[in-house]
């Protein structure tokens, strides 16, 4: 119990109240610590302490307590030993181009690359005097002949976006690791679960593994779909810090609040992933039974691009009969018999799939594209039609099957 000094207004009272917790306090959830000004106890620490190594806290745009453990967390997720939490997905993406490319530089991505990202270089980085180039992600040898004197950094996508093929991450990682080229893995749909991107051996070496990898937190880390946010994760230090860097110059900062929001839902990540993953599979196999589907993309279903990479990277982690892991989505290639009006019927007549981007969320989503707009090369694995994308949420699978079957019949009889 404590007054307010005579003489001394309340509100100040109130303001400098010297009460804090003496007794420790433990429980489920970490403390919430939210900050703009952070106090120094003397000038001495105010001069000397640095915020980079997490052994002090200077500024709330620099990490509270509450952001150190998140970053932590997911840094343990991903089998890598840096993070740094950024405003989204996409934010991870440029963050990393800004960090380790410069005017002149030269970066490769896949032609199936994620649509933003894609955007972010062909607007950002060639203003900033950076040169692109696509490769197809399904031949390794590809990408090496695109490779330059000024190559710097190659983007990776595992499974590919929309369009789900899996590449051969094991020998497009093992090829920049010879030519001495950094690589960046867009990591959202592994979700640190599949497989370990850092360790793509397997066996606790690091020999193979990427430098950086970009995750959307706002997928299944956030579980809920009311959540912006992005990781940046690195095994190496001095990746890291030109990321951190990066990061401080454009004055990135995440809300506590939605910080304590992930936090909350990383405990059930491996739950949802695997629960959502089961869904997906049972549906993608209903859908590759319809006679409008010419093709399935799902990269744990034999037949479709790049399921023996999928198999070599996350299959072999089954045991003890379970599967390797796979994520909660496929796509679907539509006959091209069918009209664009037709395809659009389908997605509206949907009553339990929500037309909506994104994906890892308790409400299963679906979007119909055309892919020929969002690619570089004319080659493609893919057969002639439209490309529609099923993101399963944690519905009753059986419902959301007969939610499917009344759509095709409404739609194509």
């Amino acid at each position: 119990m404590s007054s307010t000094p005579k003489n001394q207004a309340p509100i100040t009272g109130i303001i400098h109240h010297p009460y804090a917790p003496d007794a420790p306090f433990a429980a489920p959830q970490p403390g919430v610590f939210k900050a703009s000004s952070v106090f120094f106890p003397n000038v001495a620490a105010m001069r000397s302490w640095d915020w980079k190594d997490k052994s002090a806290f200077t500024y709330g745009l620099h990490g509270t307590p509450t952001t150190y453990i998140l970053e932590e967390r997911i840094a343990t997720l991903e089998g890598g030993s840096h993070c740094v939490l950024v405003p989204s997905g996409l934010a991870s993406i440029s963050v990393i181009g800004l960090a380790l490319l410069k005017s002149g530089d030269h970066v490769l991505l896949p032609d199936n690359v994620y649509g933003p990202s894609k955007g972010f270089a062909e607007s950002e980085l060639q203003r900033f005097g950076v040169s692109i180039g696509y490769y197809d992600p399904m031949r390794v040898e590809h990408c090496a002949s695109l490779i330059q004197d000024n190559t710097r950094l190659v983007w990776l996508e595992a499974a590919g976006s929309v369009s789900m093929e899996f590449p051969d991450l094991v020998g497009l990682v093992r090829l920049c690791q010879q030519k001495g080229i950094a690589t960046a893995l867009d990591n959202t749909w592994g979700a640190g679960l599949a497989f370990n991107c850092f360790d793509l051996d397997g066996d606790g070496s690091y020999r193979t593994g990427v430098d950086v990898s970009a995750h959307s937190l706002t997928k299944y880390p956030s579980g809920g779909g009311d959540v912006l946010m992005g990781s940046i994760v690195t095994r190496d230090a001095a990746v890291h810090r030109k990321v951190q860097a990066t990061h401080m110059h454009l004055g990135l900062g995440v809300g506590v609040n939605d910080i304590e929001t992930v936090l909350r839902s990383l405990p059930s990540l491996a739950l949802r992933y695997h629960a959502q993953d089961a869904a997906a599979r049972q549906l993608a196999a209903f859908m590759a039974e319809q006679p409008g589907v010419v093709q399935l993309l799902h990269p744990a279903f034999a037949g479709s691009p790049g399921h023996a990479h999928w198999q070599q990277l996350c299959g072999a982690g089954a045991v003890a009969g379970k599967q390797g892991a796979a994520a909660g989505l496929f796509s679907v290639v539509i006959d091209p018999r069918y009209s664009q009006q037709q395809i659009d019927l389908f997605c509206e007549s949907l009553r339990l799939f929500k037309l909506a981007y994104s994906w890892g969320g308790p409400i299963s989503l679906v979007v119909p594209y055309k892919i020929g707009s969002m690619r570089a090369l004319t080659e493609s694995q893919l057969q002639p039609g439209t490309v529609v994308r099923f993101s399963i949420g944690l519905e009753d699978v059986n419902d959301l099957q007969q939610d499917l079957a009344q759509a095709l019949q409404k739609a194509f009889g």
